[in-house]
C-alpha cells in the first residue's frame, strides 16, 4: 500500500480530493475506494474520468439495498434502484465496480502487477480437466472468451508434449506433466496471437510439487513479458500464498480458485475496454421548441397545488412533440359515441385505453381493449372499461378513454427518467410493456447522455438480440432508439422540473421506420 486513508464523514476531505492526490502520486499504481455516498457527483465523475485514463480505479459501494427508501409513482421509479444508479455512475466515471472486499483485493493484485489485457480472449493451461472446465465456465460467465487454438499452436504443442492427449482450450496436460512440458506449453500459448491473457491452474498431486510448477512459470516469464500479456496463476490448496516475484522483478498473482482468477481478469478486461473508449458528445438538436416546452411545464405547475403533479395526456403529447419525439396519434373521447367517432377518424383497428389522471397502470384495472375493429366495438369497449372501473369502485376516476391506432410491432421498449436525490436525473432503457417490472431487463445512465452512452445502453440489455433480428427476424430500428434516448435527455436537461417520466410501451418498428411512443406519463415537482 502506498497510502491508506479513512475520510470518515468527509467534513473536509472527500473521495474526489484523494483521487486528485493519488493521480499525481508516483507510488500509487491502482486506486481502491469504499463508498457509501457521492458527496459531489459532478466533481467526482469528472475527476474519476480523467484519473481512470491513466490509473485504474476499483470501487466497492455500500448501502445498495435501500430499494424502498423512496416513494415511486412509475415503472421507471420502481425499477431504477440505488444499485442500478451506482452502476450508471461508476460506468460513466470509468470506475471498475466490484461487489466484495475479496474481489476488490483480488482485482487490485492483478492491476498492480500485470499489463491490462488488450482483449477478452483467454488461454487456460491446467493439469486437470475438471478445473479447466470450471475455469472456462467462469470466464464465459464473466464475459471473457475461450477461443479455439490455432492449427499452428496445436502442432507446436504436439511436438512439445510427446504423448497421446487431446489438445484444446482449456489445455489439460494431466497430472503426469513434467516441468519442461509445462514451461514449453506456456510459452507456446503465450506466442499464440489468438489470445490476450493466460490462466494457469495447478493442484497438488502425486506428481510435481508447486515449487516445480512455479519454476516452470518463472522460466516462461521472459516470453510472457515480451508479448505483454497478463498471466494469472491458480495454485489450488495453496490459499495462503498470494503470488510471487519472479526473476526480473515481475510479480505474478496467485488465486486460490479458478473462479477468482476469472473474475479478476474480467475486471481488468472491462477496464481496458473502458479506458480505450471514446467519451462521445452530447448531441444538439435543431428545431427543438424549447420555449414552448417550458411554457407547457410552467402552465401545468401553476394549475394547482397538488404534488406530485402529472402533466395531462394532451400536454404530455405536445411536450414530447416539442422535442421531436414520435408518438402515436391519439384522440380523447368522453363518451362511447365520441370513442366510435374517433376510431372511425383514425382508422381501424384501434386500441381503447382508460383516460384517468389518477390511475397509472391502466391494464391493472382492465382499462385496455385492443384490436377494436368497428364503431360498434368501440362503443362496447368504452362501456366495458367503464363497467370494470365501476365494479372495483373506481368509476369516478374515469375521465374518458384514449383512442389510438394499433401499431404492429413485435418488440416493445420502455424509456424512462427518474430523479435521484444525489445524482440528479437518471435515464432508464429496457424491455417494455406490461411485463417491464417483472422482467427488469433494463440499464441506466446519468443525464446528460452522449451519443455513445445511448448506444451502450441499447447494446447492454438482453433484448438487443430481439432488436438485431432474433432467429431470422428482420432487424429493428436501433438508430431511431438512440435518437429517442438523446432527445429525452435533452428534454429533461432543458426542463429540470420533470422528476419522473415513463414512455411505455415504445413500439419499435423495422429498420428505417423508427418507433412510436404509445403511452407516456410525465410527473413534475
Amino acid at each position: 500500500f502506498s497510502n491508506y486513508v479513512s475520510v470518515g464523514n468527509c467534513a473536509d476531505i472527500a473521495s474526489a480530493d484523494m483521487l486528485e492526490y493519488w493521480e499525481k502520486d508516483p507510488a500509487t499504481k491502482v486506486i481502491l475506494l469504499y463508498l457509501e455516498s457521492f458527496d459531489n457527483p459532478d466533481v467526482f465523475t469528472r475527476i474519476s474520468r480523467r484519473v481512470s485514463m491513466t490509473k485504474p480505479i476499483l470501487a466497492i459501494k455500500g448501502g445498495n439495498t435501500m430499494a424502498g427508501s423512496r416513494t415511486t409513482h412509475s415503472h421507471t421509479g420502481a425499477m431504477v434502484t440505488p444499485d442500478l444508479v451506482s452502476d450508471a455512475l461508476f460506468r460513466q466515471a470509468g470506475i471498475v465496480r466490484v461487489t466484495t472486499i475479496e474481489q476488490l483485493f483480488h482485482s487490485a493484485m492483478l492491476f498492480a502487477s500485470q499489463p491490462v489485457p488488450t482483449g477478452k480472449r483467454v488461454a487456460i493451461l491446467t493439469i486437470g480437466g475438471g478445473r479447466g472446465t470450471l475455469a472456462a465456465d467462469a470466464c464465459s460467465r464473466n464475459g471473457l472468451i475461450i477461443p479455439e487454438l490455432s492449427d499452428e499452436t496445436v502442432t507446436r504443442v504436439k511436438a512439445a508434449v510427446k504423448r497421446d492427449m487431446e489438445i484444446g482450450n482449456p489445455l489439460n496436460l494431466s497430472a503426469s506433466v513434467t516441468a519442461g512440458e509445462f514451461e514449453n506449453t506456456l510459452k507456446i500459448l503465450t506466442e499464440d496471437p489468438g489470445n490476450d491473457a493466460l490462466i494457469t491452474i495447478y493442484v497438488p498431486s502425486a506428481g510435481l510439487g508447486a515449487e516445480e510448477i512455479e519454476g516452470a512459470i518463472e522460466k516462461a516469464m521472459p516470453v510472457v513479458e515480451q508479448r505483454g500479456k497478463p498471466i494469472l496463476c491458480c495454485f489450488m490448496g495453496h490459499t495462503g500464498s498470494q503470488g510471487k516475484v519472479m526473476a526480473g522483478g515481475r510479480f505474478v498473482p496467485y488465486y486460490p480458485f479458478p473462479e477468482d482468477a476469472a473474475l479478476a481478469l474480467a475486471n481488468a478486461a472491462g477496464y481496458g475496454e473502458m479506458a480505450g473508449r471514446k467519451r462521445g458528445t452530447v448531441r444538439q438538436f435543431a428545431g427543438v421548441a424549447q420555449a414552448r416546452g417550458r411554457e407547457i411545464v410552467m402552465r401545468a405547475l401553476t394549475s394547482g397545488p397538488e404534488r406530485p403533479l402529472w402533466v395531462s395526456p394532451d400536454e404530455t403529447c405536445e411536450l414530447l412533440s416539442c422535442y421531436g419525439i414520435r408518438t402515436v396519434a391519439s384522440r380523447i373521447a368522453r363518451t362511447a359515441e365520441d370513442a366510435a367517432a374517433a376510431a372511425c377518424q383514425l382508422g381501424f383497428p384501434v386500441a381503447i385505453k382508460l383516460y384517468s389522471s389518477t390511475i397509472s397502470h391502466k391494464s391493472d384495472v382492465g382499462g385496455v381493449v385492443l384490436n377494436v375493429r368497428s364503431a360498434d366495438e368501440a362503443k362496447h369497449a368504452y362501456d366495458e372499461v367503464a363497467a370494470r372501473l365501476t365494479e372495483i369502485g373506481r368509476g369516478e376516476e374515469m375521465e374518458g378513454v384514449t383512442v389510438q391506432p394499433m401499431i404492429d410491432a413485435r418488440t416493445e421498449a420502455i424509456v424512462g427518467v427518474t430523479e435521484d436525490a444525489t445524482l440528479g436525473h437518471v435515464m432508464m432503457f429496457g424491455l417494455g410493456g406490461v411485463y417491464a417490472e417483472l422482467v427488469k431487463d433494463v440499464t441506466a445512465s446519468l443525464v446528460p447522455l452522449t451519443d455513445l452512452d445511448a448506444r451502450e445502453m441499447i447494446d447492454s440489455v438482453k433484448m438487443i438480440k430481439l432488436l438485431r433480428g432474433y432467429r431470422g427476424a428482420a432487424p429493428l430500428d436501433t438508430e431511431a432508439l438512440e435518437d429517442l434516448l438523446l432527445r429525452v435527455s435533452a428534454l429533461v436537461e432543458d426542463l429540470p422540473q420533470i422528476t419522473e417520466m415513463d414512455l411505455n410501451p415504445v413500439k419499435i418498428l423495422p429498420k428505417g421506420q423508427g418507433y412510436r411512443v404509445v403511452d407516456a406519463r410525465i410527473m413534475l415537482k
